[in-house]
């Protein structure tokens, strides 16, 4: 029987099947053949969708402006200063005005729980663009890249170094669980993923010959990795007066050419992104002033080498963005 998605809401990966994930990865590579090939794919013409952002983002927003446009639809964007959502409106108000003028919205800003209160009454398909807890078409984009480089998933080995317990750490131990990999989380005990969702992936992991693990030591998490994931140590809408103490307690999962070494001998570095690697960023030449170091998650040297995918992955947001829309609104 095919996969059909038509009218779901896509706000975390706990939510679909290993069969539907891949489907959602198919799309994604067709896309991305179209694309490039310069096919026009328009399929969706004359539906309108809404962008809600309360955190802003690069890449998260023009994938889904570009996805929007290249299917034939319109787009608005809504940053936090340009609508009364959670603020004059309340969230199920606003889900029920924006359902009835737009085809689909997404939503990328705080609690999952927003989300959900979207979905629950919006009566369109909701995408989560990203949440506290979740990071779903991050992880579409992730897979495609993943399957490009080594031409399956399953059984290949991913570690994230560094905070286990945010948004990206959780949806990967998720779709890696769900696409049959080995998940390990490497970084400090107090950082890791709740006990309740890493039971939840552990079960999974065990009905698709998956595997979860957490370590604090780098050497058993770079063991035999094929992939080296990181992300940055403060997320946007922390306080910055936490930089001090992730410093203190993340520095030694910095990703570098030693933990690269320890790692399969084709293994690839990922990021979701930004990154900072050096001090070309306000941040990056902040902290470089303030104490005293100038690469933070991943060192220059890997983010720039021949075994860094992290711009292969950014682009594949923009198709995996147009799988997931075009799945659930066609």
């Amino acid at each position: 029987m095919g996969v059909n998605l038509s009218g779901r809401n896509f706000l975390k990966l706990l939510d679909f099947t290993p069969a539907e994930i891949e489907y959602l990865i198919d799309l994604s590579a067709d896309f991305k053949q179209l694309k490039r090939a310069g096919v026009p794919h328009r399929h969706l013409e004359g539906k309108n969708i809404v962008l809600l952002f309360e955190k802003t983002s690069t890449r998260t927003r023009c994938s889904f402006e570009v996805a929007g446009y290249d299917l034939g639809m319109g787009v608005t964007y809504l940053d936090p200063a340009s609508s009364q959502m959670g603020n004059k409106e309340s969230i199920e108000d606003t889900a029920r005005v924006l359902g009835r003028m737009y085809d689909g919205i997404e939503y990328r800003g705080f609690d999952q729980a927003i989300v959900e209160e979207l979905a629950a009454n919006a009566g369109v398909p909701v995408w989560n663009g990203l949440t506290t807890e979740f990071h779903p078409t991050q992880m579409i984009a992730d897979m495609l890249t993943v399957r490009e480089k080594f031409g399956h998933l399953r059984g290949l080995k991913l570690t994230f170094f560094g905070d286990a317990r945010n948004n990206v750490a959780n949806s990967l131990m998720v779709v890696c669980a769900k696409m049959g990999m080995r998940f390990c989380a490497c970084g400090p005990k107090e950082n890791m993923p709740e006990a309740e969702l890493v039971e939840q992936c552990r079960a999974i992991a065990a009905q698709t010959g998956g595997e979860v693990v957490l370590t604090d030591s780098v050497d058993e998490g770079a063991r035999d990795a094929n992939v080296l994931y990181t992300d940055i140590w403060v997320s946007m809408g922390e306080p910055a007066e936490l930089w001090a103490e992730r410093i203190r307690l993340l520095s030694p999962y910095q990703v570098n050419a030693a933990v690269m070494e320890k790692a399969a001998a084709d293994a690839i570095f990922m990021h979701c992104l930004p990154s900072f690697h050096d001090t070309k960023t306000t941040v990056g030449a902040d902290i470089a002033q303030k104490f005293g170091i100038e690469e933070m998650e991943v060192t220059d040297e890997v983010f720039e080498s021949s075994r860094s995918v992290v711009f292969d992955e950014a682009e594949n947001r923009m198709h995996s963005i147009k799988a997931v829309m075009y799945a659930t609104l066609k």
